[in-house]
């Protein structure tokens, strides 16, 4: 049991045990407290302005380590302060299954892992990546029954596919948010089907065009073509969550992972045909690197939040083995460094980013982020303005999204997106 002793509106955390207490004048409770009382932690919020949702978004998550709560004993502060907190779930939470062969790094991690998410103050999680079923549908539906069963709504994947396509829509303040989750990262027979456990899929064609027809072996234009049945359902389903709600936010795993700045053509063409069917937000994920940011038809794009917090333990025997020897060819700031053991991902996905969105009853007022850096031990650090590496993310972020003809300004320690 745990003692809650309400004093003045403001939270602090136990050093013993890593839980977020609550303080608030002239009453005194005491609570049995389960492992995470999200209905404290979310019961209590940083001013926000009057009628409006406060939704915060993360890229890819992955905890799997020792003291799972550890991850987010930076980050989770912050992300608590939010009405609704989304992010991207990269494992699967199981002991059961056996792993994929159409996969070379197959995820599972065991599931007192997932308890760190709720620390973290999560509330909604896309399940909807190329990682959903690398040990099989077992998995994947012991995941969402443990992550719906601790109070996070799941999204983007399910036992069929209606299940996978179904939106979680939030009430909060009297304000309906609705969220939709979806794949173009997909190992063969990932996607979910009529009778099938797995992902809704966005899946693409991949073409290959000689642009120096005299210059036999030169590079060619990679052109990539999303798949017309899986873009109806999409736009069928983000016109029946508009009706249903008053915002949609639609997540993405997609694009070219490693690759600083560049996006696949496809990813332009899925983003504006999602905001024209009614979305108000579109969140990438799945790139392990920070893309440009995009505001279309007054709508904000994030074409990749990077990773937020993601333990993956490679050894530099694995760096020298035939798959990863291959990759770092192509991406030569992917080296194995001893000083990130749990994070062992190319310099450029040290810098991430936290996006933050002002929701009314009329759709998103604001949009902006939070420069965040990665830690050697794999925690997320949410930066002030003052710190170099602030300026560091916001540079990158910048000048990447000049393309776009994205203006981002700061205002005190965020990035202001218009």
């Amino acid at each position: 049991m745990s003692c809650v002793v309400f004093l003045r509106a403001r939270r602090r955390e136990s050093h013993n045990t890593g839980r977020l207490l609550f303080v608030s004048s002239f009453s005194i409770a005491v609570v049995a407290l389960s492992p995470f009382p999200k209905h404290l932690i979310k019961g209590i919020k940083m001013a926000n302005e009057e009628g409006t949702v406060s939704l915060y978004a993360v890229g890819d998550v992955c905890v799997n380590r020792d003291d799972p709560q550890s991850i987010f004993a930076l980050a989770a502060p912050v992300v608590n302060e939010a009405d609704i907190a989304f992010c991207q779930i990269e494992t699967n939470y199981s002991e059961r299954g056996a792993p994929s062969i159409t996969t070379p790094n197959p995820l599972r991690a065991h599931p007192r892992n997932a308890a760190a998410l709720n620390y973290a103050g999560f509330d909604v999680a896309s399940l909807a990546g190329n990682h959903c079923l690398d040990f099989g549908p077992e998995a994947l539906l012991d995941t969402i029954d443990l992550l719906q069963r601790s109070g996070i709504r799941t999204v983007g994947a399910g036992k069929n596919i209606a299940a996978a396509r179904k939106p979680v829509i939030i009430e909060k303040k009297g304000i309906r948010t609705a969220f939709l989750a979806y794949n173009s990262i997909l190992p063969q027979r990932y996607w979910a089907e009529a009778n099938k456990a797995g992902c809704a899929p966005v899946r693409v064609t991949t073409a290959y065009e000689p642009f120096e027809h005299g210059q036999p072996g030169s590079p060619p234009r990679v052109l990539t073509y999303p798949k017309k049945d899986d873009m109806e359902a999409l736009v069928s389903d983000v016109a029946a969550a508009k009706r249903a709600a008053d915002v949609v936010a639609v997540s993405f795993h997609w694009g070219l992972h490693f690759t600083p700045a560049a996006l696949a053509t496809y990813q332009s063409e899925v983003a504006h045909a999602t905001i024209d069917a009614g979305a108000d937000l579109i969140i990438g994920t799945h790139s392990h690197i920070l893309k440009p940011i995009e505001v279309y038809k007054g709508k904000v794009i994030t074409y990749s939040l990077c990773n937020f917090a993601f333990d993956v333990y490679r050894t530099p025997e694995d760096f020298r083995g035939s798959r990863l020897h291959e990759l770092v060819k192509y991406y030569p700031n992917y080296k194995y460094d001893p000083q990130y053991p749990s994070y062992t991902f190319p310099v450029d996905s040290r810098m991430t980013i936290l996006l933050k969105c002002s929701i009314a009853k009329s759709g998103i007022k604001r949009v902006s982020f939070l420069p965040v850096y990665i830690n050697p031990t794999g925690q997320p650090e949410i930066l002030k303005r003052g710190d170099s590496r602030s300026r560091e993310v916001y540079d990158y972020m910048n000048d990447m999204s000049k393309e776009f003809g994205t203006k981002l300004s700061f205002e005190g320690d965020e990035v202001l997106i218009q």
